[in-house]
């Protein structure tokens, strides 16, 4: 007898494209100028059990910080390949709370992937899976509205370094 059940299911992602004519460093510029970094004294109060010091910090914090980024250009090195790309995870530990404490299993998806990368025409493209559509598997709508939420952000983020 197995001590584990496995299930699997098919969910639907919608995955959105953004395109524009700016250069791939101007872009990159843009996102991380309006996008900043996630502030590491964050994890310091998590160590420190200060919940109400970080929550305020949160609160009063951006709607979006990058957690993490990973030059994925050069890794296509690998094949012969230069190319510029920069993957990105995106997201805010509060709006990732507001979440998984519905539905721990939607901490697959936060935060988010986002990939930047310059096409053999010179444009620069953002591309990534709307937030609603990987979190609406869950069938939560404590959830999905936060989800909803993380769209738009996103999606102003995005549009707006590509300006």
């Amino acid at each position: 007898m197995r001590d584990f059940v496995s299930s699997e299911r098919a969910v639907k992602i919608d995955h959105v494209t953004i395109r524009s004519n700016k250069p791939f460093a101007a872009v990159k510029a843009n996102l991380e100028r309006l996008v900043p970094k996630l502030d590491e004294e964050i994890f310091q109060l998590v160590a420190a059990g200060e919940i109400e010091r970080l929550k305020h910090k949160l609160e009063q914090g951006s709607e979006l910080a990058i957690f993490l980024q990973r030059d994925h250009g050069e890794v296509l090195k690998i094949i012969g390949r230069s190319i510029k790309a920069v993957q990105y995870e995106i997201g805010n530990p509060l709006t990732a709370a507001k979440m998984t404490r519905h539905r721990l299993a939607a901490g697959l998806y936060a935060p988010l992937r986002v990939i930047l990368y310059e096409d053999e025409t010179g444009s620069s493209i953002f591309e990534y899976d709307k937030p609603s559509s990987l979190f609406g598997q869950f069938d939560d709508e404590r959830v999905s509205a936060v989800a909803r939420g993380l769209d738009a952000a996103l999606e102003r983020a995005l549009q707006r370094a590509m300006e």
